[in-house]
């Protein structure tokens, strides 16, 4: 398959020495692990960065610069973005460099740079979302946060709550552990089949909603089937009914340009792990200047204080959380300077290209079932499909055991392509996968 690189919207290729410069300020690998690039240059994040913003196209050997900032094994073609990506070199370095400076010294006098680190990373990661510093946590994971909001929302018995039924447990099980607690009820909104627009999700949604709804959760994009929801539109309808709405956003946190004050939600939850390309065990709980308020924390701990001096710390109550990877949490604002070195335009677009390239050639393999829609209102990065009446669990195993695919069983089948992928993969990706159904 030969598949064209729109030209429009993309940027020039660099030299693989000024790109590697940019990432690496020109410092040398470290010898411990092969291959970490240093990264601690500002002037150099910015020079690159300025070079790829007044540029007008890009090749896809552009992309394949971008995966050589990865380390990812030859003979592997890594499709799991909705479960856990690889970092960056400069973000695994960075991570690798705090640790170590912790390890060799743990005095309260050299952990007191952490909070500053902290700030930092939470004012990169609020300019990059959209939002003020105030609105952001920088949590463990999106699970963390949605269970935050699910136990800190002030409920009562006769209340309703309206989810997605395809949410993930944290934001669904989650919601139904809480109500046989306290007696309000939960209601899920089911899609019978693949909506063909997003006037219908609307209506399924508008139509669940009741004089009682006090909260409306959903996920952004179901990381089962891949379908995106309208979350401006729906987040629209609910503040106009004066309903909570929390969004899930852990299939949409920087794999889509998300501006949370125009997004409209009350609170959005991301990890780091996923298409965020950062640490593990840090994530992402924004809450609305106006609602932090009225959530309460689940965990409270060294850092809380009275009434007046929990408000004027923002959305930073969620953060008492013990002792932290500090490595980690400062390893997010590096993430970020990653990111805007690309450009989350950029990345959208490349990610919604890799996409549809992947579903354009699963439907024409016989026997294939494409569950996520086509349109791009309706899906984004996640791909699910379903060969029926066939092994999909060991379709999956297959493709990974003699393939080196690594791909999901979630919905069937599911593909999560990312910039550290290339038209290439895709292209190998669909032939394996042919090859693998006559097999099994």
């Amino acid at each position: 398959m030969n598949h064209q690189v729109s030209q429009n919207q993309f940027l020039p290729t660099p030299t693989r020495r000024n790109f590697l410069k940019g990432f690496t300020g020109g410092a040398a690998a470290l010898p411990v692990f092969p291959g970490l690039f240093r990264a601690e240059s500002g002037d150099e994040l910015s020079r690159v960065a300025s070079s790829l913003t007044t540029a007008d196209t890009v090749s896809e050997s552009f992309w394949q610069l971008v995966k050589e900032q990865f380390t990812i094994k030859p003979r592997f073609i890594m499709l799991n973005a909705a479960n856990l990506c690889p970092s960056p070199h400069m973000v695994r370095e960075r991570v690798f460099r705090i640790t170590d400076d912790l390890d060799s010294d743990v005095s309260f006098q050299n952990r007191a740079k952490f909070d500053a680190l902290l700030e930092e990373s939470r004012r990169k990661l609020a300019a990059f979302m959209g939002a003020t510093e105030d609105e952001i946590a920088i949590v463990r994971n999106t699970s963390e946060a949605n269970n935050m909001i699910v136990k800190g929302l002030e409920l009562k018995a006769g209340d309703e709550v309206v989810i997605f039924d395809q949410n993930h447990p944290t934001n669904n099980v989650a919601w139904d552990v809480r109500a046989a607690r306290i007696g309000f009820t939960v209601k899920r909104v089911s899609l019978q089949r693949s909506p063909e627009s997003v006037e219908e999700m609307l209506k399924i949604f508008r139509s669940a909603i009741s004089a009682k709804t006090r909260v409306l959760a959903w996920t952004d994009v179901s990381n089962t089937t891949g379908v995106k929801l309208p979350t401006r539109e729906l987040c629209r309808m609910a503040r106009e009914r004066g309903i909570y709405t929390h969004v899930d956003g852990a299939q949409t946190f920087a794999a889509l340009s998300r501006n949370l004050h125009e997004l409209g939600c009350d609170s959005y939850s991301g990890s780091a792990h996923k298409w965020f390309l950062g640490p593990k065990e840090a994530g992402l709980l924004y809450i609305r200047q106006e609602r932090i308020a009225e959530i309460w924390p689940s965990v409270v701990g060294v850092g809380w204080g009275n009434k007046a001096e929990t408000s004027a710390r923002g959305a930073r109550k969620f953060e008492t959380l013990g002792q932290r990877d500090d490595a980690a949490v400062s390893a997010v604002g590096t993430t970020v300077d990653f990111l805007n070195l690309i450009g989350q335009s950029r990345i959208e677009a490349r990610i919604r290209q890799l996409a549809a390239a992947l579903k354009d050639g699963v439907m024409k393999i016989p026997g294939a079932k494409l569950i996520t829609p086509t349109t791009p209102e309706l899906s984004a990065g996640v791909c699910v499909l379903r060969f029926e009446g066939m092994n999909n669990q060991k379709i999956y195993e297959t493709l990974y055991t003699k393939h080196g695919i690594a791909g999901a069983p979630t919905g069937g089948v599911r593909f999560c392509p990312h910039i550290y992928n290339t038209m290439e993969e895709i292209d190998r990706t669909i032939s394996a996968l042919a090859q693998v159904i006559k097999e099994v």
